[in-house]
């Protein structure tokens, strides 16, 4: 596999079955990516070294997934000039996950946090590859043919349900 272009980071490793989808769809429509734990509270340091040393090292868009106070999105967007995408995470201490939602949502003005709905971390991966898709023929090649099956798969189920 190539260098990554994408890397995808959560706050724990417990926030892995939703932030797989990335991975899984990064895949599947042939985008190098890296996976991590990066926590925004416990491993601070870590956090800044990953969103600085990120550029130098290929990356080009980073998902971060985080759930309850949900700030490593934020701080890592903070931290760094590339597109950061966050995924909130309905987590085991979440308020059925307004309190990630918001805490991603609400950026002040100048640091940007592009945020898909919650656990939608295979929408996360489909924006950064879309992103990465502006300066490379193979991946919008890979997402236009992915687009056309998810509609050929609705004409399909149309079919089916009007006989």
């Amino acid at each position: 596999m190539n260098s990554p272009k994408i890397g995808i980071i959560m706050g724990s490793k417990s926030d892995l079955p939703v932030m797989q989808d990335a991975a899984d769809v990064l895949k599947e429509l042939g985008v190098p990516y890296e996976i991590t734990v990066v926590s925004a509270h416990r491993t601070p340091d870590r956090m800044f070294a990953y969103a600085k040393e990120a550029h130098g090292r290929g990356i080009k868009v980073i998902i971060a997934g985080a759930g309850g106070a949900a700030h490593l999105p934020g701080m890592v967007a903070s931290l760094t000039h590339l597109p950061v995408i966050g995924v909130p995470v309905k987590s085991s201490n979440s308020i059925d996950g307004w309190d990630s939602i918001l805490s991603i949502l609400q950026m002040p003005n100048g640091i940007p946090v592009a945020t898909v709905a919650l656990n939608a971390a295979k929408n996360a991966g489909i924006l950064a590859a879309q992103i990465i898709g502006t300066t490379d023929a193979n991946v919008t090649q890979n997402l236009i043919a992915f687009k056309q099956e998810l509609a050929r798969k609705v004409e399909e189920s149309a079919k089916e349900m009007e006989g």
